[in-house]
């Protein structure tokens, strides 16, 4: 098969940079970038075997994305038990949490260096029936090596950014041969479905993947624990936070007239003693939960991996970071929605922009930024009927989506025998 001239120079180009790849991953390592002990992965060396029989292979570069394709994994399990299923990650921190999340039995893998040598290795090995990838997770070498064995393909969420959009118009002939490629593509919205349908691919419907999943889950003996002791005062969740917004929470919320107790929930938990510090440098009273999980001071920093379903379940009004400051994108709304926990969040939600929109147009969210957020903490800290009327509604939106998303789960497993 003859390859468009701008897919035939990325080949060329990726092979040209493959005898520097264990290097270039050695380096991202020793910055923390990449797991030192499961390089082989990223080389498409696989570090477990194919099991007999078919296999599902699903794909979401970072945490988001990873952990959208849960409902995907559980409804696999359920309705094709005879089925292996394989999950490839892009980043340290979501192998760390579906190491913790995914079912035992499901093989996860770190995703492979988009070479053409290291895509025909991991496709060989792996040989899946059939591929799923999430969101705009679009490997050329990949995705032309499991075609042409005979991999079905799904694009799923599908999506793409403006700059993404432009770049693919700019190539078209290249933009056919891969979208076309595709046996089902599930647009993440109308929008979406427009740009795949004029770069040369088939939308068989719509359906956003970050819906349709279950509450996040729960210790319950630990929240019953914690919901004794933490019983004294509100409690405030910041939720995943990045640095620079660390200090616009701590200072919104040391100039609360009513001080809430405050937990945070770095994105990347190797960072809470940075944010322990910086609340000390404030004149609070901080823990680490990873030191201390008794602990329960004014502040505390969970710096652990998986408890957002505990605090979500024990905030009274969650701020969902992310969002606060420009180049992120912001996060999952939807999680502490589904707990019926009130959410406030910054302006910059660019990766969420849809789901804010319509949480909004409910009036399922508060919406601030950093020169207003701590008026609107107190406000809503303030009034918690009010807090549980905003969550209610935004619940019930949740959960009619929910429904949508689990309908188009349904089109993906039609195509597993």
């Amino acid at each position: 098969m003859s390859l468009p001239l701008s897919l035939a120079l990325y080949r060329l180009g990726t092979a040209a940079l493959e005898p520097l790849a264990a290097l270039l991953l050695k380096r991202r390592a020793a910055k923390g970038k990449e797991d030192p002990t499961r390089l082989n992965e990223r080389l498409a060396r696989p570090t477990a075997p194919r099991p007999d029989g078919r296999l599902v292979w699903m794909h979401g570069a970072s945490v988001g994305e990873s952990l959208s394709i849960l409902p995907l994994v559980e409804r696999l399990r359920a309705e094709r038990p005879k089925v292996s299923l394989l999950v490839t990650s892009g980043t340290v921190t979501s192998a760390r949490l579906l190491a913790t999340r995914l079912p035992p039995g499901v093989i996860h893998q770190y995703a492979p260096v988009d070479t053409p040598g290291g895509a025909r290795r991991f496709i060989a090995h792996w040989r899946p029936d059939l591929a799923v990838f999430v969101e705009s997770e679009l490997w050329p070498n990949l995705l032309l090596a499991a075609k042409a064995t005979g991999t079905r393909l799904a694009l799923v969420s599908a999506k793409l950014s403006d700059k993404s959009y432009d770049r693919w118009r700019a190539k078209p002939f290249a933009a056919h041969q891969l979208f076309s490629g595709f046996d089902l593509i599930l647009a993440q919205d109308s929008r979406a479905a427009e740009r795949f349908a004029s770069l040369g691919g088939t939308v068989t419907g719509e359906a956003d993947l970050k819906f349709g999943s279950a509450p996040l889950p729960v210790d319950p003996a630990e929240l019953s624990r914690l919901k004794a002791q933490l019983a004294d005062r509100s409690l405030l969740l910041a939720a995943s936070t990045h640095p620079g917004e660390d200090e616009i929470v701590l200072d919104a919320v040391a100039g609360l007239p009513d001080r809430p107790r405050l937990v945070m929930v770095p994105r990347h938990v190797e960072r809470g003693p940075a944010i322990a510090e910086a609340a000390r440098a404030r004149g609070l009273t901080v823990s680490l939960r990873s030191l201390d999980p008794q602990a329960t001071t004014p502040v505390m920093v969970a710096d652990t991996l998986g408890e957002l379903g505990l605090w979500f379940r024990l905030a009274d009004l969650a701020l969902v970071a992310g969002s606060l400051v420009p180049g992120i994108g912001g996060h999952n709304p939807l999680e502490p929605a589904r707990l019926s926990c009130p959410i406030v969040s910054g302006p910059h939600v660019e990766n969420w922009l849809t789901a804010y929109a319509e949480l909004s147009a409910v009036d399922g969210v508060t919406l601030a930024d950093a020169s207003v957020l701590g008026e609107r903490l107190a406000a809503a800290l303030a009034d918690p009927a009010a807090g549980r009327s905003q969550a209610e509604r935004a619940g019930a939106f949740v959960a009619a989506r929910d429904a949508e998303a689990r309908a188009g789960l349904t089109r993906i497993i039609e195509l597993v025998p």
